[in-house]
């Protein structure tokens, strides 16, 4: 029997500082590391193993996964994709998702961005016609099924969601 679904969970970066030389270099804010360690304690509530993670080169993004493999107490690589940054494009991860991860290898797949890209794999990924609006570090869990190259969005959870 060949699989044909997994999870696919998009985050957005946590919170940033504003100032940097260039937008690819703001670090996150120490809200943002906290941001990032509550949505680890949500996936472990919500028992989700993590199998592969993808993120953006920025520096936020990549301070975002850290922190939250760190919080989850795993060792996982993370895989960087250059278009993963804010003006990435949606079809091109989607494409991405559909000819390099497999759910035969991967049940539960994170992919670390930005706003709007977010939004945007929400729509590209689904069959819904909207965007959905991220807040710092929240994550969208879709359904995907590989054999339809479409999913459905079943969760949208943000830290707010926790205070």
């Amino acid at each position: 029997m060949v699989l044909t679904q997994m999870n696919v969970l998009i985050m957005r970066h946590g919170d940033a500082q504003l100032q940097a030389s260039v937008d690819a270099e703001r670090p996150l804010s120490e809200l943002g590391f906290l941001e990032a360690k509550v949505m680890a304690k949500w996936l472990t509530i919500e028992n989700i193993k993590l199998d592969a993670i993808f993120v953006s080169p920025y520096i936020r993004a990549q301070q975002t996964a850290k922190t939250l493999v760190a919080a989850l107490n795993i060792e996982k690589e993370l895989q960087t994709l250059d278009n993963l940054v804010p003006e990435g494009s949606a079809s091109f991860v989607h494409d991405y998702i559909d000819g390099v991860i497999s759910p035969e290898q991967y049940e539960n797949v994170l992919l670390v961005s930005h706003m709007p890209l977010v939004s945007y794999l929400c729509a590209e990924l689904t069959v819904a016609s909207d965007s959905p609006l991220f807040s710092t570090a929240a994550i969208a869990k879709i359904e995907y099924q590989s054999d339809l190259m479409s999913g459905r969005l079943v969760k949208l959870v943000s830290p707010d969601d926790f205070c």
